[in-house]
């Protein structure tokens, strides 16, 4: 068994061989506690038949904890500052395919046909770059990949959020649009003390297991997330106002608004956080006639 990379001694050391400097605009932090990575990767549910895909794997801490569970692990690093680090740490480890590359940009579905060929069980277990979570996520969830889930680190208050349920404040459309298609809980929450440097916030680890069919159908998948947008504009609007100042021309379409809402069994009156994700498949089929 390899010594851990993710103590706080040996973290210390690697830094100190490759003269690393953490770069703010990339939002690294790296953790240190081998339990809480222990804990992440049995999230995941990680099998030799499994693959693991990881954004921003810093010096391999939660690489190697991946490599010993997972059959292999694919793992996108921007930063090329890191890419003679990880050769290095995760050199005991034949199963790590390092991507050079933004995941942001990078043709992710191209990649899992090459590198992930075969395993029919495929999941994102990363440490997420706080900067770019909801990006990243909404990328990986919208490729249509071959996907079973994600356990990913963000900030709590993002991870919050995103689990949120209706009727409470966290709840707007970016928990709409990723229960759109996955259950979502808050599985862990990770002090900022056992990260260096340490972030200013507490982080939440956020389980993502996808829906064999989206919780509703709906018409336009597009027109209804910019329904749902729409709806959470501005929190203290009625949904009637939000949907008239920011559906094109809504101003102008008053009566067809009220009359889709009426249609859709929603009062004018209440507000988007009320709503759940079922009654904002029925308002968004009902108000797409006037609006495409």
């Amino acid at each position: 068994m390899h010594k851990d990379i993710a103590t706080p001694i040996r973290t210390q050391e690697i830094l100190k061989k490759y003269g690393f400097s953490f770069k703010k605009s990339l939002g690294q932090n790296f953790l240190i506690d081998p339990n809480i990575l222990r804990n992440i990767v049995g999230h995941a549910d990680l099998t030799k038949d499994s693959a693991a895909i990881e954004v921003g794997p810093g010096i391999g801490a939660l690489t190697e904890h991946l490599a010993r569970e997972a059959g292999k692990v694919m793992s996108f690093e921007i930063d090329q500052r890191l890419l003679p680090v990880l050769e290095d740490t995760l050199s005991p480890y034949d199963n790590v395919k390092i991507v050079h590359s933004d995941v942001l940009k990078a043709d992710v579905k191209g990649l899992i046909d090459s590198e992930l060929a075969g395993f029919k069980d495929i999941m994102v277990v990363a440490n997420l770059p706080y900067y770019v979570t909801t990006p990243i996520l909404m990328k990986l969830l919208t490729e249509n990949l071959p996907l079973r889930g994600f356990v990913v680190m963000m900030q709590k208050e993002v991870a919050d959020r995103i689990s949120a349920k209706p009727g409470t404040k966290a709840y707007g459309s970016l928990s709409i649009a990723v229960q759109y298609y996955c259950t979502a809980e808050v599985a862990m929450i990770v002090p900022k003390t056992v990260f260096m440097p340490q972030p200013n916030v507490d982080s939440a680890v956020l389980k993502l297991i996808r829906h064999e069919e989206p919780p509703v159908t709906v018409i336009d998948e597009e027109f209804f997330f910019s329904v749902t947008r729409a709806a959470f504009a501005q929190r203290r609007k009625t949904l009637l106002n939000n949907l008239q100042s920011q559906l094109p021309n809504g101003k102008a379409k008053k009566e067809d608004i009220l009359r889709a809402l009426e249609q859709a069994g929603v009062e004018p009156s209440r507000r988007g956080e009320t709503l759940s994700i079922a009654e904002f498949g029925a308002l968004a089929d009902a108000l797409h006639p006037y609006f495409n």
